[in-house]
C-alpha cells in the first residue's frame, strides 16, 4: 500500500509543480536550464513535503509491528532514497545558474565569470556561519570532530537560517490567509482595494515605459556609434535582439551601415559598458512586458467585481456582464456555468463559502500556535499535533495517522510557500503570475523553497514528537530524521533555539492582525492599501478613475466594431468587389501609379451609386482628397515619394548590422 501510495504522490507532486511553473514561467522565452532547474527545486521540495505523512505513517507501523516481535525495525529504504536524493541537488545548481541568467555578459564564459564572483561574495557568509561551528566543535573536549558530526553541523547552519526565516513566512501566513478569504467575501472591499493597486500600478507602468524609453535612448546612441566593422559589433546585435521590435525599426531606419569607423576621432564604448547596458535592456523590457500584462489583468478584475456589484441588487437570477466575453473553448463548462449559475455563485453562495473557509482555516491557524508554543512540553503532551498522532497510533488507525499528517503539514506548507509567492521586494524578487515572472525570480524562489522545506519538516516533527531531540525516546527515528541528522551534537541549538524561536510565531501573528509592518511600510513612503488613510482614499479615488476612463474607452471600442460589423452585413459585397480590385493592380507588376489612381476613382464613383454612399460621400466632402499622380521629389530627382513606398518598404533589423526590408506578403512569416 505504501509503494502505491508513493507512486501517485511522485506522478502527482510532478504535475503540481509544473502546473506552477507554466502558470508563473514562460516555457517558450526562458532558458531551459532555468526551467529545469525551477521545476526540479519545486517538485523536489514539494515531493518531500508530501511524502513525509506517509514517512511518518510508515515510521509507526514499523515501530508496533517489530515492538512485537521485539526485534530491531528496518529502514524505509524508498524513503530514505527520495530523501537523500531531494535534499541537496538543489541547493548546489541553483545559486550559481541564479547568478548566471542575471549576467549581461555575452559569452558563456563571461556569465561563469560574474557567476563565479557574485556566488563567491554573497555566500561567503555563509562560510563564516560553518567556520564558527567549526571552531566549537574542534575547541570542546568533549566532542570528537568526524565526518558525521561536520555534516551535522552544515545542516544545523543550513536549519538555523532556514528556521528563522520559516517563523517570519509563518506568523504572516497564519493570519494572512484567513483574512484574505474573510475579506474576499466583502464585494465593497475588494473592490476598493482593486482600485488602489489600480492607481499604483498605473503609476509603475508609467515608471517602466519612461525607463524602457531612456534605455532605447542609450542603446540607439550605441547603435549608431558602433559599425557594422566595428569588433563590438556583435555586441550591439545581441542587445537589439533583446528590444522590442518597435524600436528596433526605428533604430534601422537611420543606420547606415556602411560607414566605416574610425579610432582616432571617435570614442566607443568598452564592453562592460556594454555588458551593463545589455543587463539593463534585459530588466527594462522585462519590467515593461509584466506592467502591461499585469495592467490588462486588472482591467478584466475590476469590470468584473463591478459587474457583480451590479448583479447583486438585480432583482432576475442572471449574470449580466458589461463586456461581451469571448466563447469559452469548453463547450461542456458553458453548459452547466450558464449566466443563472454564476449568479447564484457569485451574488449568494461564494460570499457565504468564504465566510466558513476562513472560520475553518482560523481553528487550524490557533492550533498551529497553540502546539508551536507547547510542543516541548512532553509531560503533559500539550501539542495538539502530538495528542491526535499518539491517540491515532494508541488505535493503530494508520490511514488517520496519515490524513492527519497530510492535512496538518499541508496547511503549513500552504501557510508558508503562499507568502513566498506573495512577498515582493522592490523589483529585486517578484514572482508575477500569467508568465510575466522573470528567471532570477523564478530561481531564487527554488533557492527560498530549499532553505524553508528542511525546517519546515523539522518543525513539524517536532510538532508531533517524532523527533527524537524532543520527545527524549530511543525510538525508531523518521527516514527523514536518519538524513538530516540528529542535533544533539549542538546542544546549545537544539536545546534552545530550535525550542524557543518558534514562539515568536505569537508576536508575529498579533504584529500581522494589525497590521504592523504595512503601517511602518506607509510610514516609510511605501503606500498600502489600509482602508483608513487619506493617502488610500486618495489612491482608491484616483483609481476608480482610472477604471472608469479605461471602461469607456472600451465600450467606444465594441461600439466601433459594432458598427463596423452591421457595415460589413450591410454592404459587404460591393466592398468585397472594390477590395479586391485594388488588390489586383497593386499586386500587378506591371501597373503605373495613374492607373491606381484611376482604377481608385473608378471604384470610387461605382460605390456612389447607392443612396447611401452618396450620402456618406457628401459628409467626407471637407476632408483633403489623396492625389495619386501628385510627386514629392526626394534627394534623388529620379525618385518620387509615391514611387519610393513601393521601393522601399519598412525595414526590418537582421544579426550583423544589416536592416532588411520586408515584402507585404511576408510581414508577418517570423510570428
Amino acid at each position: 500500500m505504501s509503494g502505491a501510495a508513493l507512486g501517485l504522490e511522485i506522478v502527482f507532486v510532478f504535475f503540481l509543480a509544473l502546473f506552477l511553473l507554466h502558470r508563473y514561467g514562460d516555457f517558450k522565452k526562458q532558458h531551459r536550464l532555468v526551467i529545469v532547474g525551477t521545476l526540479l527545486a519545486w517538485y523536489l521540495c514539494f515531493l518531500i513535503v508530501f511524502i513525509l505523512p506517509l514517512d511518518v505513517s510508515t515510521t509507526i507501523y514499523n515501530r508496533c509491528k517489530h515492538a512485537a516481535a521485539n526485534s530491531s525495525p528496518p529502514e524505509n529504504s524508498n524513503i530514505t532514497g527520495l530523501y537523500a536524493a531531494a535534499t541537496p541537488v538543489p541547493r548546489i545548481l541553483l545559486p550559481f545558474m541564479q547568478s548566471y541568467a542575471r549576467s549581461g555578459g555575452f559569452s558563456i564564459t563571461g556569465k561563469i565569470k560574474t557567476a563565479l564572483i557574485e556566488n563567491a561574495i554573497y555566500y561567503g557568509t555563509y562560510l563564516l556561519i560553518f567556520g564558527a561551528f567549526l571552531i566549537y566543535v574542534a575547541v570542546n573536549p568533549h566532542l570528537h570532530l568526524e565526518w558525521n558530526q561536520l555534516q551535522t553541523i552544515g545542516i544545523a547552519a543550513a536549519n538555523t537560517w532556514g528556521l528563522f526565516l520559516l517563523v517570519l513566512l509563518l506568523g504572516y501566513g497564519l493570519v494572512e490567509i484567513p483574512r484574505s478569504y474573510w475579506n474576499g467575501a466583502k464585494r465593497g472591499y475588494l473592490l476598493m482595494k482593486t482600485y488602489f493597486k489600480a492607481a499604483k500600478l498605473m503609476t509603475e507602468k508609467a515608471d517602466a515605459e519612461e525607463t524602457l524609453e531612456d534605455v532605447m535612448e542609450e542603446v540607439r546612441k550605441v547603435n549608431e556609434s558602433i559599425k557594422y566593422n566595428h569588433p563590438l559589433r556583435k555586441c550591439v546585435d545581441t542587445i537589439l535582439k533583446k528590444c522590442p521590435t518597435e524600436y528596433q525599426e526605428k533604430m534601422g531606419r537611420n543606420m547606415d551601415d556602411y560607414e566605416d569607423f574610425d579610432e582616432k576621432h571617435n570614442t566607443y564604448p568598452s564592453e562592460k559598458s556594454l555588458v551593463k547596458l545589455h543587463k539593463q535592456v534585459i530588466y527594462s523590457v522585462q519590467r515593461h512586458r509584466r506592467t502591461q500584462v499585469q495592467w490588462r489583468i486588472l482591467l478584466e478584475q475590476a469590470f468584473y467585481l463591478e459587474d457583480v456589484a451590479k448583479n447583486e441588487t438585480s432583482a432576475t437570477p442572471q449574470f449580466v456582464h458589461t463586456f461581451q466575453s469571448p466563447e469559452p473553448e469548453n463547450k461542456f463548462i458553458q453548459y452547466f456555468y450558464n449566466p443563472t449559475v454564476e449568479w447564484y455563485w457569485e451574488c449568494l453562495l461564494r460570499p457565504w463559502f468564504y465566510r466558513i473557509l476562513a472560520v475553518v482555516l482560523s481553528v487550524f491557524s490557533v492550533i498551529v500556535v497553540w502546539s508551536e508554543c507547547t510542543f516541548f512540553s512532553t509531560t503533559p503532551v500539550l501539542s495538539l499535533f502530538a495528542v491526535f498522532i499518539q491517540l491515532a497510533e494508541k488505535t493503530y488507525n494508520y490511514i488517520y495517522i496519515e490524513i492527519a499528517c497530510f492535512l496538518s503539514i499541508f496547511f503549513l506548507s500552504i501557510c508558508v510557500y503562499s507568502t513566498v509567492f506573495r512577498i515582493r521586494v522592490f523589483n529585486y524578487y517578484y514572482l508575477a503570475s500569467h508568465h510575466q515572472t522573470d528567471a532570477y525570480s523564478l530561481l531564487f524562489s527554488g533557492m527560498l523553497f530549499c532553505r524553508l522545506t528542511p525546517p519546515l519538516c523539522l518543525n513539524f516533527l517536532g510538532l508531533t514528537h517524532m523527533d527524537s531531540s524532543i520527545s527524549h525516546q530511543n525510538t525508531q527515528p523518521t527516514a527523514y530524521t536518519s538524513i538530516m541528522g540528529s542535533m544533539k551534537v549542538l546542544s546549545f541549538i537544539a536545546d534552545g533555539f530550535y525550542i524557543y524561536y518558534p514562539m515568536l510565531v505569537v508576536i508575529l501573528c498579533i504584529a500581522t492582525y494589525f497590521s504592523l509592518g504595512t503601517r511602518c511600510l506607509n510610514l516609510l513612503g511605501f503606500q498600502q492599501f489600509m482602508g483608513d488613510n487619506d493617502m488610500t482614499s486618495d489612491l482608491v479615488d484616483e483609481g476608480k478613475e482610472l477604471i472608469r476612463r479605461e471602461k469607456r474607452k472600451r465600450q467606444r471600442q465594441e461600439e466601433g466594431e459594432n458598427r463596423r460589423r452591421e457595415w460589413k452585413e450591410r454592404y459587404g459585397h460591393s466592398r468585397e468587389d472594390s477590395t479586391r480590385n485594388r488588390n489586383i493592380h497593386v499586386d500587378s507588376k506591371e501597373s503605373s501609379l495613374s492607373d491606381l489612381s484611376t482604377t481608385r476613382s473608378a471604384s470610387k464613383y461605382t460605390r456612389a451609386n447607392n443612396r447611401t454612399e452618396r450620402d456618406r460621400i457628401e459628409l467626407l466632402q471637407d476632408v483633403e482628397p489623396l492625389d495619386f499622380n501628385a510627386e514629392t521629389f526626394t534627394d534623388d530627382p529620379l525618385e518620387s515619394k509615391s514611387e519610393r513606398s513601393f521601393l522601399y518598404p519598412p525595414f526590418r533589423y537582421q544579426p550583423g548590422g544589416r536592416y532588411l526590408s520586408m515584402s507585404q506578403t511576408g510581414i508577418f512569416d517570423d510570428v
